[in-house]
């Protein structure tokens, strides 16, 4: 299949899809959302990074 013609049939399936799909109002507590799921995975991302190597004290 030529890629402009396979271009052009995906553009029309996906108009195709949004034109069928339910409309739903915006979620107003979507940045609220959002800053909590960065929030979780920067702390999963500080929970999986190795600690640094403890040096012994200077006596």
């Amino acid at each position: 299949m030529h890629p402009d013609v396979h271009l052009s049939l995906h553009a029309l399936r996906a108009a195709d899809l949004r034109d069928r799909a339910p409309r739903r109002p915006a979620a107003r507590h979507r940045p609220v959302r959002a800053r909590l799921g960065w929030t979780l995975v920067e702390l999963g991302l500080r929970l999986a990074v190795a600690p640094p190597p403890r040096t012994a004290p200077a006596a």
